[in-house]
């Protein structure tokens, strides 16, 4: 059966949460938007595409950075609102240079940093 984006369930911005996880490791590395559009761009090219909400613009994942994900398995949640894209991830995930955007743990009631810029 194809699969259509229209079939997702996308909130009432017209997104949906895509997880990115690594694909070798398992690591969770981000978690950013999609539209329907960039499901299809995804999908078509290999490259993760996002939707920035901020800049409201199409926002394919390392363009300016060289920080790429390259798409390996694009998986759909059980209740259709949710993606999973496990991804070969070149460089840091995150903004702030973290090879990851979580970063930071709450253990015993405090917020610490448990992955240090490299």
């Amino acid at each position: 059966m194809p699969f259509d984006p229209a079939t997702l369930r996308y909130n009432d911005a017209g997104l949906i949460p895509a997880i990115a996880q690594d694909a070798t490791t398992g690591e969770v590395l981000m978690m950013a938007w999609m539209n329907a559009e960039a499901v299809a761009q995804t999908l078509q090219t290999g490259r993760v595409t996002y939707w920035s909400r901020s800049r409201q613009e199409f926002w394919i994942k390392g363009a300016t950075s060289g920080h790429t994900q390259e798409l390996v398995n694009f998986r759909v949640d059980c209740d259709r609102d949710c993606l999973l894209v496990t991804v070969n991830q070149t460089g840091a995930a995150c903004h702030t240079g973290r090879r990851t955007c979580f970063y930071t743990e709450v253990q015993g009631g405090d917020e610490v940093e448990v992955v240090k810029l490299p």
